[in-house]
């Protein structure tokens, strides 16, 4: 999940989004599927995202200059578009309909507002170009909000609210928060990496932490 307060940069911000939900096409286990926007700036991040989704370039791979290729399976496939099935039933759809190659299995991104706070898009994991978002008052609602997931691998805040910082180190549950940048991008063995909940142990991949899970605790009790 990403939140985006009424103090933050938006330019910097919808870039942020942009690269953490539609990176790779969303194939990231720290990809940002929830997205939580200050209604004071909802409707002018909303309008700046979807122009930079709608002109998004996609296409194969090996060409640099698409930002988007397919995504890796059939079975990918087809579990994204039951998701945008999903959305377009219980949601509204931001993007502009967009036509894609047949080669491949391309899927275009998406973002969907106007959702039920009980659709699945809020709590599963979709691993596609998928976003839910939602407009908040307040950073104690958005901050529950993020937390109503059995997940909790990554998050990210856009403020420059030095309270609603605090607030979001306090009570935001996830295993790596980033503040004023993307939730996407942490570099094993530079910046330890593990989440909470369904989404790992809390053993950081690349800390000192994760060497214990490759031993075995023993306790060894003796009277003399």
């Amino acid at each position: 999940a990403m939140i985006i307060d009424d103090s933050a940069s938006l330019e910097a911000a919808v870039q942020a989004v942009f690269a953490s939900a539609f990176g790779y096409q969303g194939q990231k286990c720290s990809a940002c599927s929830r997205l939580y926007v200050h209604g004071k700036i909802y409707d002018e991040f909303l309008s700046r995202l979807k122009e930079k989704a709608d002109h998004m370039s996609m296409g194969p791979a090996e060409n640099y200059e698409n930002f988007m290729g397919p995504v890796v399976s059939r079975t990918a496939f087809n579990k994204i578009q039951r998701y945008q099935k999903l959305g377009l039933r219980e949601g509204r759809m931001v993007l502009s309909k967009r036509e894609v190659s047949k080669d491949g299995y391309y899927v275009a991104p998406m973002i969907f507002e106007k959702l039920p706070r009980w659709s699945r898009l809020w709590t599963e994991e979709i691993f596609g170009p998928v976003v839910a978002v939602e407009r908040f008052h307040s950073m104690e609602d958005a901050l529950e909000r993020v937390n109503q997931t059995e997940y909790g691998l990554t998050g990210a805040i856009f403020t420059q609210n030095p309270e609603h910082k605090k607030l979001a180190r306090d009570n935001f549950s996830c295993g790596n928060l980033y503040v004023n940048r993307k939730c996407t991008g942490a570099l094993v063995g530079v910046h330890p990496f593990g989440g909470f909940h369904m989404s790992g142990t809390d053993s950081k991949a690349g800390g000192p932490d994760y060497l214990l899970l490759f031993t075995q605790a023993q306790t060894l009790s003796e009277k003399q």
